[in-house]
Order: C-alpha cells, then sequence, then structure tokens
C-alpha cells in the first residue's frame, strides 16, 4: 500500500510543531520566568521573546505577573505612644524583583501571588503596631501641618517592611505604601473627642486672654488722654472764670457807689428778659420790675446812661479775654433810656 506524500507532509509537520512545543517557550512583557532543571531553578528570564529549554521531565518552566501588584492589608489595632488604640489599614504596591529567589519560597503553593500578599500581610500587620506604639495619637490625627506627621509614618512603615523582605530573601519589593483607613474603638472615640474639646478650650481661653490684655492697654490708653484732655480744660478753665470773677468784681464795686442804680439795673434786666418771644403780661404796679413803668427821676436815667458806657467798656475787655459776661453786664434797655409815663395797674404791655 502506497502512503500520500500529502499524509506524509502534514505528519512531519505535526511532529515538528509537537518538537517545538517540547523545547521553546515564549516570555511575554508582563511575565518573569524560571526555569528548572531536575527541580532546581537554573535560569530566570524577565526580557519578552521566545526561549528554548529541554523537555520534560529535564526541565520546566514557571511564569509569574511582573506588573505591579495592589494589596489592601485588614484593620490592625495598635497602641500609641501615649496609650489610645488605633486601628488602621495600609494599602500597597508590590511586584517579583528576582524570580529565581522568589520561586523557592512559593513554588509549593498552587497561587504564588497569593502565598505572597498572605506573608506581605504579615509584614505589614508588625510593621504598623511597631511604628504606631513609637508616635501619640496627635501625629495621626492633627490638623496642624507642624504636628502631623501622616507620610513620616508611612515612610516608616514602607522601610520596616522592606526590611523584613530583603533580610529573609522573598525576591519581591514594595513600589509605594500609603494608609487606607484610620479608625478609633468607639470605647476609644469618646476619650479622643473629650481631649480635643480640652485643647479647643486652651486655644480659646488663650484667644480670649490676648483679647482682654489688649483691650486693657487701649482702655489705659484711652484713659490717660482723657485724664490729660480734662487738665488741659480745667486748667483753661480756671484761667477764664479768674478773669471773669476780676471784672466781675470790678463791676461790683461800680455798683457799691450807687445802689438805687444798681438796684434799677437789676429791675430794668428783669424787665427786659420778661418781654422777649411777644409776651402779653398783666400785672400789679407795685410789682418788681414792672413798677418801672411808672417813670424814673431824670438823675437816675444820667447814671444809667454812665453806667451804661462803663459796662460797654467791660464787655470789650471780657470779649478779648474770650470770658462770659455777667448778668450785669447787658446793655440797658430802651425803655431806661426813653422813660414812659406811669400807667395804670391794668394796663397791657405788648413786648418784642
Amino acid at each position: 500500500m502506497k502512503s500520500n506524500p500529502l499524509t506524509l507532509i502534514i505528519g512531519c509537520i505535526l511532529l515538528i510543531l509537537f518538537a517545538l512545543l517540547l523545547v521553546v517557550f515564549q516570555v511575554r512583557r508582563t511575565e518573569v520566568a524560571v526555569v528548572t532543571t531536575f527541580g532546581k531553578p537554573t535560569r530566570d528570564l524577565s526580557e519578552p521573546g521566545p526561549y528554548l529549554k529541554w523537555p520534560w521531565p529535564i526541565q520546566k518552566v514557571y511564569k509569574f505577573d511582573n506588573r505591579v501588584q495592589n494589596y489592601q492589608d485588614k484593620l490592625i489595632e495598635g497602641l500609641t505612644s501615649d496609650s489610645f488604640n488605633l486601628l488602621t489599614s495600609v494599602y500597597v504596591g508590590w511586584k517579583i524583583t528576582d524570580a529565581k529567589v522568589f520561586f523557592p519560597k512559593f513554588a509549593g503553593y498552587a497561587d504564588p501571588i497569593n502565598a505572597a500578599e498572605q506573608v506581605l500581610d504579615r509584614l505589614l500587620a508588625n510593621a504598623q503596631i511597631a511604628v504606631v506604639a513609637n508616635h501619640p495619637l496627635v501625629d495621626f490625627l492633627s490638623t496642624s501641618p507642624a504636628e502631623n506627621k501622616f507620610v513620616q509614618i508611612e515612610h516608616e512603615i514602607l522601610n520596616s517592611v522592606e526590611s523584613q523582605l530583603q533580610t529573609n530573601s522573598y525576591g519581591m519589593d514594595l513600589q509605594f505604601l500609603g494608609f487606607k483607613k484610620l479608625e478609633l474603638p468607639e470605647a476609644v472615640t469618646q476619650a479622643v473627642f473629650d481631649r480635643m474639646k480640652a485643647d479647643r478650650k486652651v486655644l480659646a481661653q488663650q484667644s480670649i486672654s490676648e483679647g482682654e490684655a489688649q483691650a486693657s492697654k487701649i482702655h489705659s490708653r484711652a484713659d490717660l488722654t482723657a485724664q490729660k484732655m480734662l487738665a488741659a480744660a480745667q486748667g483753661t478753665a480756671n484761667e477764664i472764670r479768674g478773669k471773669a470773677e476780676e471784672q466781675a468784681a470790678n463791676s461790683i464795686l461800680t455798683f457799691e457807689q450807687d445802689p438805687q442804680l444798681a438796684n434799677f439795673m437789676f429791675d430794668l434786666d428783669a424787665m427786659s428778659d420778661s418781654l422777649k418771644d411777644h409776651s402779653i403780661l398783666v400785672f400789679d404796679q407795685h410789682t418788681p420790675p414792672f413798677n418801672l413803668l411808672r417813670g424814673v427821676s431824670p438823675s437816675l436815667l444820667t447814671d444809667t446812661t454812665r453806667l451804661a458806657d462803663q459796662k460797654s467798656e467791660v464787655g470789650g475787655q471780657r470779649s478779648e479775654a474770650g470770658g462770659q459776661r455777667p448778668e450785669v453786664g447787658k446793655t440797658a434797655s430802651p425803655l431806661a433810656a426813653d422813660p414812659a409815663p406811669a400807667r395804670s395797674p391794668s394796663a397791657k404791655l405788648a413786648g418784642k
């Protein structure tokens, strides 16, 4: 029986492909490979491309994901340096850096990546507990940039885990680390709130004290300025009062020379003050000072004119001194210069 050439060709091709599959393998860009010879790692390959190997069972190829793996641990409870319980959770990015070292650590697991993350979870928990114990609670929760050491604590945890990975030769490295959650147990929350309130009260009291001190300084300066102004005003008033008293004494001496004239001038001024703003008066002819309307003697009018001239001179002197005129310094009423004849008690006077 003759064999078909096409069948032979196809068979040869399949045999070649099968042989290639046994001795050729490919490493992708996102992978890292480890080649073992009789179960022992002999080569690690991180560059993408095709490679040759001895067929199984002589050599075998193990491939791992070379991309950055994201992992988040569960909440870990730690005790701060000021004896507060704090729950922390972090997220990390890690990748395989040395497949030849990584393989022996996790070769016996069905999922080496998951097994590596379990080891990483244990290292993260120990590092968090150790680092949290070195810091007070205010380093985690303070809103002040000077007191908040959040980033510093993250770096401390990262350095601690990296040191453990290198010491134990796990063949992997952390790319980044950060806090995902910070929580307080219910038993501690109220105590923390009370402490925060106490801190705010201290700050508020400090602000109030500073404000009261500033207010006291302002009041002191205002009181001092007021006292200076009052003292200056009192001095000016005393000076004016002294000049006025001196002028009044001179006027009194003038009146003492003729008491009858002084009484006439006082009555005249009183009547002048009463006859203002269109007043209408009904009075008795014997009622002072309206008894002047019955008439006065010519000699008294002459004395009145003379006294009026003296008062005008005194008034000019007061204007120069800046003082007030005493009552005796008023000019005589027109009624005194041109006295009216005596009128009956029932007469009505319209004054302007």
